[in-house]
């Protein structure tokens, strides 16, 4: 007869499953950080963007809603690298096909779908998300209670697929199921050596919470094709040359 596993053991083998199933899956050994965000990344389980997951990236306002659909694009960019369509399912209408290119992901790639009412993009989203060969899907909501974030969840654990709900002036921040919550705030950008005209994007991304993992704030910017990480020094000695 053999003997039962050890308690701790057994636990920490269920800890790892559990993550595995939602979307925290360690990366093949010698590989980089999965999506480029370097020390944002770290603040998830095992260190790992979790893809396969639902994303909610809450929205105050119009600028914060132009900034997560930008910072939204450069994950895209990484997550169609091997192939796969993205659906984008929008509210506003305001989204500029072109300017996904600025991003590195070609509009032709990107599905887009206007709709006007909240349970139209979820039923839409839900769909979406269970078909294997997306690579992404993208929704635009106002409102989504936890029971909704619930089904869009286990549509994507049988999938596999990446899921981004853009909650646009929600007013309402209950419990939801998905893996983390996000506010992305827009920042200016800098010259680029010293030349007049915008500079690359940047953003102040704060992970309000995370399951499992450790909520913190970054400066990032988009820069040379890739998320680049900005030193809380570095901004400190930009306001000081342009004080």
């Amino acid at each position: 007869m053999t003997a039962a596993p050890d308690r701790k053991e057994l636990i920490s083998r269920l800890q790892k499953d559990i993550l595995q199933w939602e979307g925290y899956r360690q990366p093949p050994a010698g590989t980089r950080e999965l999506v480029g965000l370097g020390p944002v990344e770290a603040a998830f389980p095992n260190g790992v963007f979790p893809i396969g997951a639902v994303h909610e990236l809450v929205c105050g306002n119009t600028e914060q809603a132009t900034a997560c659909g930008g910072f939204v694009s450069g994950l895209l960019s990484v997550l169609m690298r091997n192939g796969g369509a993205c659906l984008w399912i929008g509210l506003s209408g305001n989204l500029f096909p072109s300017a996904l290119k600025a991003f590195g992901v070609e509009p032709d790639r990107v599905i887009f779908v206007n709709l006007t009412k909240d349970k139209d993009v979820l039923w839409v989203m839900e769909e979406a998300l269970k078909c294997a060969g997306l690579a992404a899907v993208v929704g635009e909501l106002r409102e989504m209670d936890f029971k909704q974030s619930r089904r869009l969840q286990l549509a994507v654990e049988q999938s596999h697929v990446t899921g981004f709900v853009l909650r646009n002036q929600s007013e309402k921040m209950g419990s939801t199921a998905c893996a983390a919550r996000w506010e992305i705030t827009p920042l200016p950008s800098e010259p680029v050596d010293g030349l007049p005209g915008l500079g690359f994007p940047r953003w102040q991304v704060e992970l309000l919470r995370v399951r499992n993992g450790q909520p913190g704030n970054w400066t990032i910017e988009w820069l040379d094709s890739k998320f680049t990480s900005v030193s809380k020094q570095m901004v400190k000695q930009q306001k000081l040359m342009v004080g």
